[in-house]
């Protein structure tokens, strides 16, 4: 007999899988809520939950954890987005933190890793017990290791012990007072899946993901834009460059690569072509230990 799997391709595949996720978690939580950056892993979440739950909304509000040096095109989309689709969406500020001397400014200007409080604070404060994020198990090894289902434990840490089995595709979101739980809904995704089902759906991306000129200055390997995060040093020579984004965080840490991939399709040519992850070709904050982001993830990171 035929099954349902064997009938539908590999990308209608991933997407009932994510959509039943969703609803898995709409029925299970009593407050969930979707990290929401404007970057494309959370572009395409966010699509996923819309077609999950049509003709209603989606069951749950957005917050995104704003560095206060993200790229304006990005901030600009996602502000779009959210009003387009009459969303609410609910942003952590880490100038905030930092303006009222809780945080304190890196000496390397880079504010991804700052994100942990206010990430774990607007869990808290907000009540959410479940936290979608678009982490993908291909990105990084400490992201392999996780589950879909990611217990967390009443301090906002992650435990690779505590994981639990998720034999086909049962999910386990138990949790008791005080914790929540990570959902990854992309955990089984490729950046190049995410690629091939933007250009199925047609789905808009901030201009950034594609090929456009900027001023850029190298460091460590890494094209870096200038900015008030700090960049560039002296020695560090700003050029005008034909860039894209593979992956959009902070300013201060996410790097461009060359490119002339200025369509959908093109872009996914050069994906297939490349042989590094986009996170180890463009992500300085993955470089500042072997175990960086694993480190991160433990203290509460996405």
């Amino acid at each position: 007999m035929t099954t349902v799997a064997a009938r539908l391709g590999h990308t209608d595949v991933l997407e009932a899988e994510a959509a039943y996720i969703f609803r898995e978690v709409a029925g299970e939580f009593e407050k969930p809520v979707l990290l929401f950056s404007g970057g494309k892993d959370s572009v395409v979440m966010l699509h996923l939950a819309l077609k999950a739950f049509a003709p209603a909304p989606p069951p749950f509000a957005l917050l995104h954890v704003d560095t206060g040096h993200n790229f304006p095109e990005v901030l600009a989309y996602r502000d779009r987005v959210v009003a387009e689709h009459g969303l609410t969406l609910h942003v952590a500020s880490v100038q905030d933190y930092i303006d009222r001397g809780v945080l304190r400014e890196r000496p390397d200007g880079t504010r991804n890793p700052l994100q942990t409080l206010p990430l774990l604070e607007a869990i808290s404060g907000g009540g959410f017990d479940a936290v979608f994020g678009g982490g993908r198990r291909d990105e990084e090894k400490a992201r392999a290791k996780e589950r879909v289902f990611s217990l967390r434990d009443e301090f906002g840490t992650w435990d690779p012990r505590r994981q639990r089995p998720e034999l086909w595709q049962l999910y386990n979101g138990r949790h008791l007072p005080g914790e929540h739980v990570r959902i990854f809904p992309l955990s089984n995704w490729t950046e190049l899946d995410v690629w091939q089902y933007i250009a199925r759906e047609g789905i808009e991306l901030p201009s950034i993901y594609f090929a456009h000129e900027r001023e850029v200055f190298l460091r460590s390997g890494m094209w870096l834009a200038p900015g008030d995060w700090g960049g560039p040093r002296d020695g560090e020579p700003v050029e005008k460059r034909r860039v894209r984004y593979r992956t959009v965080g902070d300013m201060s840490c996410t790097g461009a690569v060359l490119s002339e991939a200025s369509a959908v399709d093109e872009v996914i040519v050069e994906i297939t072509a490349s042989r590094l992850t986009e996170r180890g070709a463009t992500r300085a904050d993955d470089r500042l230990s072997e175990a960086a982001m694993e480190d991160r993830k433990r203290e509460g990171y996405f």
